[in-house]
């Protein structure tokens, strides 16, 4: 049981692991993919992506083709610049995320705030 519980705990630290690589965009920068959850209600569909100390206004996000797609930027504070670094598990720099969405129709703006350390997506259903 204690074997299985172990081999349970890698496999999980290996997807963060892999959830956070930075990958190639299609701006052939180096980017990260914040990980996301995609909620459903009668009204509307919400989407939290995880995005600990990203400021909202500074994140794009736009329905393109049925697919969310938010993107931005993380930076480590100005103050924590010249710090020694001792840890650094939270990835910094340009994040993507294209997300699927159920399909319908949404009605616009695609609004955004952030709630928890998450970005929430709010997208009425239209019609």
């Amino acid at each position: 049981m204690w074997a299985e519980a172990c081999r349970l705990l890698m496999q999980a630290e290996g997807r963060q692991r892999h959830s956070f690589a930075p990958r190639q965009a299609a701006s052939a920068l180096p980017v990260w993919h914040p990980p996301a959850d995609v909620l459903e209600t009668e009204r509307e569909v919400l989407i939290l992506v995880a995005l600990p100390g990203v400021d909202p206004a500074a994140v794009e996000a736009a329905i393109e083709d049925g697919t969310l797609h938010v993107a931005g930027l993380r930076l480590l504070p100005p103050e924590l610049r010249h710090a020694a670094i001792h840890r650094l598990e939270l990835p910094q720099g340009r994040f993507e995320r294209r997300i699927p969405l159920p399909s319908g129709r949404y009605a616009a703006p695609v609004r955004h705030s952030l709630v928890n350390g998450c970005l929430l997506v709010r997208l009425e259903k239209a019609g």
